[in-house]
């Protein structure tokens, strides 16, 4: 089955690991892959400030069913990230995390491991509040096979969400 998703990150810090995991995603049959910028673009939207990036990451979210949280050392600290599931949240999107420490860097370097506390993302049908760290499940890309997995993580997200 076609399915676009978005994959939330910290961009400055996880760039290069995030491409890594996006690339074995959009390789394979009718995958696509939404919340990836070229660093011009992105820093031409990030001069515009707030409002500008929140357009975008709303823009980047129209059509996707899943959304991949990238965690790396300090993404659970990005503001945007949060703003990222939240919104995927109250658009019933499909939810998964996926630590990627144990990805090598541009230098062949791994980082600490992230943590996956965002705080509440949203409110659930008897106005509970909803987390991402006990309500959505997460990976470790090279430890849990992140390359022969992904496809299968989505779909399980996905179905988890109606989508």
């Amino acid at each position: 089955m076609a399915r676009r998703s978005f994959f939330s990150f910290h961009y400055k810090n996880d760039i290069w690991r995030a491409m890594q995991v996006r690339n074995s995603w959009v390789v394979r049959n009718e995958k696509e892959a939404a919340g990836f910028v070229d660093a011009a673009d992105f820093e031409e939207v990030e001069k515009e400030g707030d409002a500008a990036i929140k357009k975008w990451i709303d823009n980047q979210l129209v059509g996707t069913s899943v959304t991949v949280v990238l965690i790396g050392s300090e993404t659970s600290q990005r503001d945007y990230v949060k703003y990222e599931l939240q919104k995927s949240y109250s658009k019933g999107n499909g939810m998964l995390g996926i630590f990627i420490h144990n990805v090598k860097d541009s230098e062949g370097k791994t980082s600490a491991k992230g943590s996956n506390l965002f705080g509440e993302i949203g409110k659930d049908q008897n106005n509970k509040a909803v987390y991402f760290s006990s309500d959505y499940p997460c990976y470790d890309w090279v430890m849990d096979n992140g390359y022969a997995n992904l496809g299968k993580w989505i779909e399980e997200a996905a179905k988890k969400a109606g989508r």
